[in-house]
């Protein structure tokens, strides 16, 4: 490959919408073409993990899921695009040959390093596990911090803490879209009602899946809404909990834990 080639990865975005990269716009198509992860993933050359990932993604940071779909593990699981997925694909082929000749031409008359410096910011990616688009639904400002609830579902509002310099910096109202970033495993998984902890968040879920390596955990958590979320715990806790697909948990998220990004 030519290191001076310029290589776009191209996304479209709408208002305040997520960007939809061609990775993921590719997904939508063939999981609405075949009717299924597993089968849409082997076409693409991507894990069933993979997939399934991108699934979780795509459907946690719309408003309305844009794949529907039942787990059913590597054995394959019955799935379809709703009517917003398949719009969002559509749209997306329509504007790519456009884009494509833009690329062209902007190529022959940028040089490789000036280039480079104009894209990098599209390749930048987080290693936070989850990241779940909301609304802010309030803020409660302090002498130093500020208390901001990010409402994810009709069920479920993540408080975060911020410095108030902070929340002035991202221009953080009221009504205005953001993005909770959460590691998994700064999100610990507990059993039982009425629970007393310190833990500013504790969100009700469904346990959808749980894979085991040979020390820790990853467990998914249906929350409501389209939405999961992501928690890795050693193996152990998992089978002292005994953890299963359809189990009631709740999880705990340190509001200190929370990271609030906006686009």
């Amino acid at each position: 490959m030519n290191p001076d080639e310029i290589n776009v990865a191209v996304s479209m975005k709408r208002g305040a919408l997520p960007r939809v990269g061609l990775e993921r716009v590719a997904l939508i198509e063939a999981v609405d073409d075949l009717g299924s992860i597993t089968a849409a993933a082997k076409r693409l050359g991507l894990s069933y993990k993979g997939a399934w990932d991108i699934v979780q993604a795509l459907n946690n940071l719309f408003d309305v899921p844009l794949i529907e779909a039942a787990p059913g593990g590597k054995a394959g699981g019955a799935a379809r695009a709703t009517p917003r997925g398949r719009a969002i694909a559509a749209g997306f082929r329509r504007v790519q040959a456009e884009i494509d000749a833009a690329v062209a031409k902007l190529e022959t008359s940028l040089s490789g390093d000036v280039a480079r410096d104009l894209f990098w910011s599209l390749g930048m990616r987080t290693s936070a596990r989850n990241a779940l688009r909301g609304e802010i639904s309030r803020i409660s400002d302090g002498a130093v911090n500020s208390e901001v609830g990010l409402r994810v579902t009709e069920a479920v509002e993540i408080t975060a803490v911020l410095t108030r310099r902070s929340v002035e910096e991202l221009g953080l109202a009221v009504g205005a879209p953001a993005i909770a970033l959460i590691k998994s495993s700064f999100v610990v998984l507990a059993k039982g009602e009425g629970l007393r902890t310190s833990a500013r968040n504790q969100i009700l879920g469904e346990v959808v899946g749980r894979e085991d390596g040979a020390v820790n955990s990853e467990v998914i958590l249906a929350i409501g809404g389209g939405k999961t979320l992501t928690t890795t715990v050693t193996r152990e806790s998992a089978e002292a909990l005994e953890i299963a697909p359809g189990d009631r948990v709740v999880a705990l998220i340190k509001a200190s834990h929370v990271i609030l990004a906006v686009e």
